[in-house]
């Protein structure tokens, strides 16, 4: 996963980090200060879930560590994050600019809402309090000035709300140089989400 936000051009430099739950007292997250494009398992840091301590690997936990843990203590359903900086989605995050959910129907239903969430210091107790009001409801947040958190019930999930939001960010932006753009007919909209919390509802189950 780290190759593909890489690849993809979703992060650069060290930017970015990754974790997966484990278990109910651990999670494995990627470490900080290396490249993400360029991880191997050894690599990798686990960590208990209740105190952050590290309970194996050679190097220290991404800086962001507590912004996991905070997502894995409030969201049970919740098996991995992925944050990473892609560049239209950030760039609506820098501009403090509300990335519509309704622009394209494959949003709405893969991922939801796109809160934007106020500033916090990377790394810090901040970013927590920055998602608590939008993390028992929501599966992508836009951290201003920061970038772009996405979680799901799998890697491969929250990796494909990471691609998903960026590609509908790109769109929104394009289509503003176009003219005005247009949401989804409110009806469809509903019927649309429906069937994202029937999905998530049978899932959980």
């Amino acid at each position: 996963m780290g190759r593909r936000l890489s690849d993809r051009g979703l992060l650069a430099g060290t930017q970015g980090n990754i974790s997966v739950r484990l278990d109910s007292e651990r999670i494995v997250v990627t470490p900080g200060g290396v490249s993400k494009g360029r991880l191997s398992p050894r690599d990798m840091i686990t960590v208990n879930l209740t105190t952050g301590a590290k309970l194996q690997g050679p190097g220290r936990a991404s800086s962001e560590l507590p912004m996991h843990l905070f997502v894995y203590r409030n969201r049970p359903d919740i098996l991995a994050c992925v944050h990473a900086h892609p560049p239209y989605a950030t760039a609506f995050a820098v501009a403090g600019v509300q990335l519509a959910e309704d622009f394209l129907p494959e949003v709405v239903l893969s991922v939801g809402r796109v809160p934007l969430t106020d500033y916090a210091p990377p790394g810090t107790q901040a970013v927590p309090q920055a998602l608590a009001p939008f993390i028992a409801d929501c599966n992508a947040f836009l951290l201003r000035n920061h970038g772009l958190l996405t979680i799901g019930r799998t890697l491969e999930e929250a990796y494909n709300r990471h691609e998903t939001v960026e590609h509908c960010a790109r769109i929104a932006h394009l289509s503003s140089q176009i003219g005005d753009p247009h949401g989804i007919p409110a009806d469809d909209y509903e019927r649309l989400s429906k069937i994202r919390r029937e999905g998530e509802k049978t899932q959980d189950n």
